[in-house]
């Protein structure tokens, strides 16, 4: 069809005549293009072959001839007068007739498109107006759903009305056939007493046990309220008092054959036990619950489980614990026999779990009188063979343990019961405060706890003196005759104070509170515990190291009546001197000892109760600081015999120089022969000899001490030593050399002290080496040598009166007018 439209549209251009354009030339794909040459086509065949040319043959096409800028070619086509596009006149009319088709066309499609307006717009109010119609119909519905619907709910509860009233009278109807049955068969009952052969056949036969066994019970329910009725004064449900009389029969009756039936069923239930026959078990068990909620078949089946019947089980548990009788027990035997005995235990009770819950009705309360059976049965049975309670009066003895081995057995035997507990609570156990049962099984034992922990710690520290004291004598036996100084130095040596033996004393408090912490629940109860049990250390450690800190002081105190013996008789001066020397500086090694021992060990309290105790203490108001004040006044009886024994070991250490001094010092050291040799301006022997004891004896005093005790223990040794010292040089008499020699020794022993860190000590030496000139100057310039120290003239006076010229040269009143025209 396009192609003679096309054929007539090109007919009609070639005759100059209109062409037929429409509308549907321009539906669909549109393309210009395509509408331009179906219309040049027949005029310009040529078109339609250049398309179908390729552009190479276009371009060889074109150079076969020479071609110019302005279009027009060489050649042939040049000597022709022909017009170059004859068709132009064609192609023009065709555009101008198409032009105008297209103006038509457009006005035709505008006139159709106002026509489809107005015909829309009509449509589309005849819509509208048919839509608000349906709303009001729709609307109507809604309403006339609505009214049905509450007719229907109003139809439905009157229906509802009508099923209960008429469900209430089928059952009040049942019930009324169920009293008439009931009462038929509570007047059989109502015969003589005893008499149950009249009964009807269903109380008989054992395929209607079940439907007896509820008649029965609603019988003597019946019965039973019915003669409280009448005792009460109210009016009896059968009229009159003859009925009543007649109903305690029936009551009585009714017991009798309950009694009869329960036992009939517990028969059953014990012969489907012995065969495993669960189903029978459990028909049973679900009759027997209607006879006091099953409670005989509940216990009757957890009395025959053979851990409670078998006395090859309990002593087996025994003998797994224990061991074998005759051998001490110990708590980690204990605790291994436990873990495994708990665990079978558990697994059987597992096992039971699985039978109660196919056979009773109520499986919780069957496993609530089992797992109570189990505690109150088989482990208080251990338990009480395990733990025997010891008295406090008549403690046992250490070499069976004592009662450390009694509080460890309980410890053990709590935890791990605490641990069947939580696995039995696990498995199940109904209701049963299985927690709280268990600790009824303690009870006994936990109330006289801290006293047994307290009486514990006291027989272990009384043990543990025993056994020092034994160490020492038998190193002391060993040693032989010696020596009665060298014997005591070695017995004093082993009853030294320890850090090992106070740090066992710290294990045994942390293990008491372990158990503390174990057996008090609540906070202000773990609290007094744990003050009880501290309170134990810090009178053991106070003891301790106080009796250690006055062995020490003793062997202070052989070693100055050693000194004595050595002063009164000379006649035997070398040894006793040796003698002296090596038990002075023997004892106070070992109180120095003792005294840094003592601090490390006040340490190790201290750290042990700010670690551990003090956060236990908190629940009480008042506790922390009462703990605290107990401590201070445990190691002040420690303080006082420290510094007692250093105020010893001062006194031994002067005595020594004053030994040194007096033996090596000679007169001569200081006023040395004027012969003409050269003055010695070394440091006398005498110097020496105490520095170099100073410097050996101190040095334990320099480790052992620490802080302000180290600082006061110096700073008195340092003024005592130069009170000695001036005292010891009262007793010569000075020329210059000697002066000088002694200015040498005042420099050695002030070197010497500036290791003590006193700055008065260091004053005062300081102070000595300047008095020391005095035996060097002239006498004439005396005068001038205290002129910027007025503060040490009286010392000053002293050192001058040792001068060798000072009668000679008569300083006595040359220095008199001289200190009173000062004055």
């Amino acid at each position: 069809m396009k192609e003679s439209k096309d054929g007539i549209k090109n007919d009609r251009i070639v005759n100059s005549m209109p062409l037929i354009l429409d509308s549907d030339d321009f539906k669909g794909d549109f393309s210009f293009d395509a509408l331009f040459g179906n219309l040049v086509n027949e005029l310009l065949p040529s078109f339609q072959d250049e398309e179908n040319d390729s552009p190479e043959g276009h371009s060889s096409s074109i150079s076969g001839n020479d071609a110019f800028p302005n279009g027009h070619l060489r050649g042939d086509a040049a000597k022709s007068n022909a017009p170059l596009f004859p068709e132009v006149d064609k192609l023009l009319a065709l555009f101008k007739d198409s032009y105008k088709e297209l103006i038509d066309l457009r006005k035709q499609i505008d006139g159709r498109l106002y026509n489809l307006k107005k015909e829309v717009s009509v449509q589309d109010s005849k819509h509208c107006k048919t839509l608000g119609q349906l709303e009001k119909g729709v609307d109507g519905l809604f309403e006339s759903f609505a009214r049905l619907d509450s007719r229907i709910s109003s139809v439905g509860q009157t229906a509802a009305k009508i099923g209960d009233h008429l469900q209430s009278a089928d059952a009040q109807r049942e019930n009324a056939s169920q009293t008439i049955e009931l009462i038929k068969y509570l007047m059989e009952f109502n015969g003589s007493p005893g008499d149950l052969m009249e009964l009807s056949p269903l109380f008989s036969d054992d395929s209607r046990v079940a439907e007896a066994a509820s008649i029965a019970q609603k019988l003597r329910s019946f019965a039973e309220e019915d003669i409280g009725r009448q005792a009460l004064g109210i009016p009896s449900v059968m009229g009159n008092a003859t009925a009543s009389r007649g109903l305690e029969v029936a009551v009585a009756n009714l017991q009798d054959y309950c009694n009869e039936l329960e036992n009939r069923l517990l028969a059953r239930f014990d012969a489907a036990l012995q065969k495993r026959e669960l189903s029978t078990m459990s028909e049973c068990a679900k009759i027997l619950s209607q006879f006091n909620r099953g409670t005989s078949a509940m216990q009757h089946y957890v009395a025959t489980r053979s851990m409670f019947i078998d006395v090859e089980v309990m002593n087996a548990d025994t003998r797994l614990v224990l061991g074998d009788q005759g051998a001490q027990a110990s708590p980690s035997n204990v605790a291994r026999g436990l873990s495994l005995l708990y665990k079978e235990i558990t697994d059987t009770v597992r096992k039971e779990a699985a039978t109660i819950m196919a056979v009773f009705p109520s499986p919780s309360e069957v496993m609530s009188i089992l797992v109570q059976r189990v505690l109150e049965q088989r482990v208080s049975a251990l338990l009480d063979k395990l733990l025997v309670k010891p008295s406090l009066v008549n403690l046992p003895p250490m070499e069976e343990g004592g009662l450390l081995l009694y509080l460890r057995m309980l410890a053990v035997a709590y935890e791990k019961t605490q641990e069947l507990a939580r696995d039995l609570r696990t498995v199940g156990c109904g209701d049963l405060d299985v927690e709280g049962l268990t600790e009824s099984l303690f009870s006994a034992h936990k109330d006289e706890y801290p006293e047994h922990e307290q009486a514990s710690l006291k027989q272990l520290y009384q043990a543990k003196l025993e056994e020092l004291r034994a160490e020492s004598q038998q190193i002391s036996e060993s040693t032989g005759t010696i020596g009665r100084s060298k014997g005591a130095s070695v017995a004093s040596s082993r009853l030294q104070i320890s850090v090992s033996v106070v740090t066992e004393f710290v294990h045994w408090n942390e293990e008491s509170l372990s158990r503390c912490t174990l057996f008090s629940s609540r906070p202000t109860t773990l609290a007094t515990n744990v003050k009880a049990v501290f309170t134990c250390l810090l009178d053991q450690v106070s003891q301790y190291i106080t009796e250690g800190l006055e062995r020490a002081r003793e062997s202070l105190t052989e070693a100055a009546n050693l000194r004595e013996r050595f002063s009164v008789s000379r006649r035997v001066a070398a040894a006793a001197a040796s003698a002296a020397e090596a038990a002075a500086e023997s004892s106070f090694r070992s109180f120095m000892v003792s005294v840094q021992r003592c601090g490390s060990s006040v340490a190790i309290v201290q750290q042990y109760f700010a670690n551990s105790i003090s956060r236990l203490l908190l629940p009480i108001d008042g506790a922390h600081a009462a703990s605290c004040d107990e401590m201070a006044t445990a190691m002040s009886s420690a303080e006082t015999a420290a510094y007692k024994g250093l105020q010893q070991c001062i006194e031994t250490v002067m005595a020594e120089v004053e030994r040194l001094l007096s033996a090596e010092q000679k007169a001569t050291d200081y006023r040395s022969p004027d012969d003409g040799t050269a003055p010695d301006h070394r440091s006398t022997n005498a110097c020496t000899r105490v520095v170099a004891y100073l410097s050996r004896v101190l040095e334990s005093a320099f480790t052992a001490l620490e802080g302000l005790n180290k600082q006061a223990f110096l700073s008195e040794l340092g003024i005592r030593l130069h009170k000695g010292l001036l005292n010891h040089w009262q007793k010569f008499t000075f020329n210059p050399s000697g002066g000088l020699r002694l200015k040498r020794d005042i420099t050695e022993y002030g070197e010497f002290v500036r290791s003590f860190n006193a700055p008065s000590v260091d004053e005062k030496f300081e102070l000595l080496g300047i008095m020391a000139n005095v035996f060097i100057v002239a006498p004439e310039s005396l005068s001038t040598l205290f002129e910027g120290s007025p503060s040490i003239r009286k010392d000053a006076q002293r050192f001058i009166q040792l001068r060798e010229d000072y009668k000679s040269a008569k300083l006595a009143a040359r220095l008199s007018s001289l200190w009173q025209s000062s004055s």
